[in-house]
């Protein structure tokens, strides 16, 4: 296909970010959202949300649209506003959330398959991890083969996500499950002395709702394909209000179906547990096995675009040239290699973490600020300088006010993550060092400019606080 037939329509791209953003994530939401807040902060976090994670939108299809050559993904723009090393750091920010998101991917599904089998506990039973590796390792040799995501696996993951919750939201009203009693019993958690103010409710949750809305830059990213540019912004707009209201949907008629604590004790996916309340078993059932066809799809092309993030950055000498290796299939073989040697390990790691799924939500939604904090400190920088704004200064301002927003939603974002989860990122970033120094050495170039040395002494000493802590056991996933 060539030309106009290989364009996107508006429908076309509003599926591309309702399908990115549309994951595991939301068939547990009610047990996530309800181990950490009660109804009145569970209410004013998704305020917060909606506003910051709309304000990232609108950076996102402000940057495609000012700078259209920058289409390398989202690490670009740290990399054209604020240095190599930012680039880099974005791209293993990125890198790292991904298949730390397919690990929870493997702990989800077998947390799912344990409700039929109780042996598979909530994911990380030694059987469920060894049922976990040897599927991670089937799928990497059927990547190896060339298999990639066909239209067909992602229309059969799209009805298997999307099915089940709309069936989910329907029953619980028109079945008239809701109870308003239940909904109001204890709206500001005070019975739970352990949540605190609502204030720390909202920002216990905060990083939850983070999670679930990864990939709402997903149209930004197709933009040079669309019909029309300005279908872009719509396509955002659109398809964020839908999985906004799907996500709230779900969240709070979960409130007033049970208890706060009835929902906190749920296995995951909690989603399934709250449908059993409604209908009784069949309807566990159906969530179980429409997740389940749902994250099957997803980690097969998943596998393949953890990959190709690496892949494409190797392409610009972001990262080494030895990523840039493909097999004769046209698969990126040493950085699939990479991708699944550490999502093994970090399955190995489970072994010895309780309440795994939610860590690792937080530790994935961690790592992605970064790569969302940089792109918006670059939309901020543009409209500060007026760069591409020539007499366009209503835009301007209104650009500026966003990018205000959004920069201030990042860091409320990383200082709701805490502590812990800041030191577990370091952690994680700072071996990526290794892999820049290794790019800039292909290139001649210096490794760290001036201004670089400070960041990177600053993410090597977080780091080493970090790895001490983890050996005290002041510090756990």
């Amino acid at each position: 296909m060539t030309g106009e037939s290989r364009k996107l329509g508006l429908g076309s791209l509003t599926a591309l970010v309702v399908g990115s953003m549309v994951g595991g994530g939301i068939f547990s939401l009610p047990q996530n959202i309800a181990a950490r807040a009660d109804v009145g902060a569970v209410l004013i976090g998704w305020g917060i949300t909606a506003v910051g994670m709309l304000a990232l939108a609108f950076v996102f299809q402000g940057l495609a649209n000012r700078k259209p050559q920058l289409d390398g993904g989202v690490y670009v723009y740290a990399k054209a506003g604020l240095g190599d090393y930012m680039g880099f750091s974005s791209a293993w920010g990125y890198w790292i959330r991904a298949w730390l998101g397919n690990v929870g991917y493997f702990v989800l599904l077998f947390s799912t398959l344990g409700y039929f089998f109780p042996v598979f506990g909530q994911g990380n039973t030694p059987l469920a991890i060894a049922c976990a590796s040897v599927l991670l390792w089937c799928v990497h040799a059927l990547v190896l083969r060339g298999i990639k995501e066909a239209a067909m696996i992602n229309l059969i993951t799209t009805l298997a996500k999307l099915v089940p919750i709309l069936l989910f939201i329907v029953i619980v009203i028109v079945g008239l499950a809701f109870d308003r009693d239940i909904f109001t019993r204890d709206i500001w958690g005070r019975s739970n002395p352990q949540f605190g103010g609502v204030l720390e409710q909202v920002r216990n949750m905060m990083l939850v709702t983070v999670f679930v809305f990864i990939g709402i830059e997903g149209a930004s990213v197709y933009s040079s394909r669309a019909e029309r540019r300005r279908d872009v912004g719509k396509a955002t707009v659109i398809g964020f209000l839908g999985v906004l209201a799907l996500l709230m949907l779900v969240n709070l008629l979960s409130l007033g179906v049970m208890t706060q604590p009835e929902l906190a004790a749920l296995q995951n996916p909690s989603m399934a547990g709250v449908l059993e309340h409604v209908v009784g078993r069949w309807g566990a059932v159906l969530i179980s096995i429409g997740l389940a066809v749902s994250l099957l799809g997803a980690l097969l092309s998943w596998a393949l675009l953890c990959a190709e993030i690496l892949f494409v950055c190797a392409k610009d000498g972001t990262m080494p040239a030895f990523l840039r290796r493909e097999n004769a299939n046209q698969v990126p073989v040493n950085a699939l290699w990479l991708t699944n040697g550490m999502i093994q390990l970090f399955l190995l790691i489970t072994l010895f973490s309780q309440g795994i799924y939610l860590s690792l939500i937080y530790l994935a939604s961690s790592m992605i600020l970064v790569p969302y904090l940089w792109s918006a400190v670059y939309a901020l920088l543009l409209a500060l300088r007026g760069e591409t704004y020539e007499d366009q200064a209503g835009l301007r301002r209104k650009d500026l006010a966003i990018g205000l927003l959004a920069v201030g939603y990042a860091i409320w974002l990383l200082n709701a993550g805490g502590v812990k989860y800041l030191l577990l990122s370091a952690l994680l970033y700072a071996p990526g060092a290794l892999l820049f120094r290794q790019a800039k050495r292909e290139q001649g170039q210096v490794l760290f400019t001036r201004y670089e040395w400070p960041i990177f002494a600053a993410v090597l000493l977080t780091a080493v606080l970090a790895g001490y802590g983890l050996y005290a056991g002041h510090l756990s996933l």
